[in-house]
């Protein structure tokens, strides 16, 4: 018998994601709008900081260089790297499919994000030295973003290799750390407001999503063929 849960449960599921995603990212963008930082942004941000001194960061020494390390795991570089090893690999496999999902989540962040952070227009919080070079708009954070909707992309097309449902949710477990991991180095570094981190990492889960459930709807009309076919 199959181990996938019956489809109304799953729609069920995968719509109060999407809508919960939805809400989070909307709460965010209002405080990305106001003008103004809320409280709660700049209050973080200071308490990462030194009272003397806000160029020096909080927390032990290994920290700011570790928080760097992290942060260039939501970077252009890592991910482009990350995606075109992926992209050989399904186009060698001919997993149209698997390609799609892959190519729609990263190019289609990549598009929105973009679009999002001119229409937004939020700049940087400049009322703390930032810790890493940052030169684009603020809202929403585009390493985060870019973390979640690649991360969980990818735990997505391992879990659908992957025959226990144990091994299923440490792939999850794994792509869900990953991104807030990123999200509080942005935040740490002193390049975001932690609503900028929210609504990055809310919009792409939620872009991940909808890429996925497309791609099945449009495999299931035969739009795109799966794994071993090709399209006449």
């Amino acid at each position: 018998m199959s181990s996938q849960p019956p489809r109304a449960p799953r729609d069920l599921l995968f719509l109060s994601a999407c809508a919960g995603g939805a809400c989070a990212f909307m709460l965010a963008a209002s405080a990305a709008m106001r003008g103004e930082p809320y409280a709660f942004d700049r209050d973080i941000l200071l308490a990462l900081r030194s009272a003397n001194d806000l160029a020096a960061p909080g927390g032990p020494a290994w920290l700011t260089p570790a928080a760097r390390e992290i942060t260039a795991l939501g970077g252009t570089p890592i991910l482009t790297v990350m995606s075109l090893i992926l992209t050989g690999y399904f186009i060698v496999r001919r997993e149209w499919t698997s390609l799609f999902i892959l190519l729609a989540a990263v190019l289609g962040e990549t598009l929105i994000v973009d679009a999002m952070k001119d229409l937004f227009g939020r700049a940087r919080p400049d009322f703390i030295p930032h810790l890493v070079e940052a030169t684009s708009l603020s809202f929403p954070s585009g390493h985060s973003a870019s973390a979640s909707a690649i991360y969980l992309t990818i735990a997505a097309l391992i879990a659908q290799r992957t025959q226990t449902s144990a091994a299923r949710r440490y792939v999850f477990a794994v792509a869900v750390i990953l991104a807030l991991l990123v999200g509080a180095s942005r935040v740490y570094l002193g390049v975001h407001y932690p609503s900028d981190v929210i609504g990055g990492l809310s919009f792409g889960a939620v872009w991940a999503a909808i890429v996925w459930r497309a791609a099945q709807a449009l495999e299931a009309r035969g739009v795109i063929a799966g794994k071993g076919k090709t399209r006449a």
